[in-house]
């Protein structure tokens, strides 16, 4: 199992863990457990991930693309609400949130449909378009903005690696910027006020614009070395809404401070420059698009959650990989590493 291994992104992920262990255990004691199970079976599904020969998903891109479009559909049937919306079905003690699990799968998916139809021609570029709309629109009506915006990102930038004529991505973009006033009423109200407290956060600081307030407070307040561990004001004191997932990264700065966020940020260098280097060093297509995609994946979901927890992005509730608490976001993330270091492994094999 261990042979022509990669402990680069291991040592990362364990790295990651044990921030997101450490600050969870001080911020919110009774849900120490349950992230240490959540990474613990994860590690094994990483292990699993990692023995598969990452062709095989570009053999079975169609049964996976319907199972997972079917699970996002029974999502609405049987899903819980919350906060009024529908994305987590409820198995035990535990809530799974297929928007987020299906990433991956929905990646392995998209890549394969990109080397069968290059969007090239109008035709292909319709097809590729109409395959990411079904499941696009199913997490957008659950409704989950964050990650409906991680998934059309990630299809975005597929698109563009796959050779799409700039008359396409020009068209696209006018499709797009025309439409935004139309998509404006798809939106909830509390969606709405979220992106108006963001141009204007002065305008109801102790309402819509209290959670970015205090999230860029709590940052602040860390300095360089942070208020130590179990001393952070804004966290402790409850002035930080969501602080173990949306919000987690401003929980971490107060209390390990600028030394603790540098680290952090030096961990995530690395495996974004080894999913890079991988891809340099792929010769296969298929391969290409697939780390291709995982890297858009984890580089919106970093660059999105940490923009919004200093105030320089709207609040979209997307959850930091590997740090945030959830088992949805942990296990999504640890199938991309696995399938990751599966590649990895053939590369060193090689």
């Amino acid at each position: 199992m261990f042979k022509n291994f990669d402990w680069i992104i291991v040592v990362c992920v364990l790295v990651l863990a044990g921030f997101s262990l450490t600050v969870i255990f001080s911020i919110f004691p009774g849900l120490f457990l349950a992230q240490l199970i959540f990474f613990i079976f994860s590690f094994l599904v990483f292990f699993f991930f990692s023995q598969i020969d990452h062709r095989l998903y570009q053999a079975l891109w169609l049964p996976i693309y319907f199972v997972s479009c079917i699970l996002l559909l029974v999502t609405f049937v049987v899903g819980i609400e919350s906060r009024g919306a529908i994305r987590w079905i409820e198995i035990g003690n535990f809530r799974l949130q297929f928007s987020e699990l299906l990433k991956p799968f929905f990646i392995t998916s998209l890549a394969a449909v990109l080397i069968q139809f290059p969007p090239k021609n109008l035709k292909n570029f319709l097809f590729s378009c109409s395959f990411f709309l079904v499941p696009f629109f199913l997490v957008f009506r659950q409704p989950d903005l964050g990650s409906a915006i991680v998934y059309i990102l990630s299809f975005g930038g597929l698109v563009f690696v796959s050779g799409i004529s700039l008359s396409y991505i020009l068209a696209s973009i006018f499709i797009i910027l025309s439409s935004a006033p139309l998509l404006w009423n798809f939106l909830k109200d509390y969606q709405k006020t979220r992106l108006l407290s963001f141009f204007n956060p002065g305008q109801d600081p102790l309402g819509s614009s209290y959670n970015a307030i205090q999230a860029v407070i709590a940052v602040g307040s860390g300095m360089i070395f942070g208020k130590g561990l179990g001393r952070g004001t804004q966290s402790h004191l409850n002035f930080l809404p969501e602080r173990h997932t949306d919000f987690i990264f401003a929980s971490l700065a107060e209390e390990f401070g600028y030394v603790g966020v540098l680290l952090i940020l030096v961990t995530y260098f690395i495996i974004f420059l080894r999913i890079f280097k991988l891809i340099q060093m792929s010769s296969d297509k298929y391969t290409i698009l697939l780390l291709t995609g995982f890297l858009f994946i984890l580089l919106s979901q970093f660059f999105i959650n940490i923009g919004m927890n200093i105030g320089l992005l709207p609040i979209t509730g997307i959850t930091l990989p590997l740090i945030s608490y959830g088992g949805s976001s942990i296990l999504a993330t640890m199938i991309m590493l696995g399938i990751i270091e599966s590649i990895a492994k053939e590369q060193r094999l090689r």
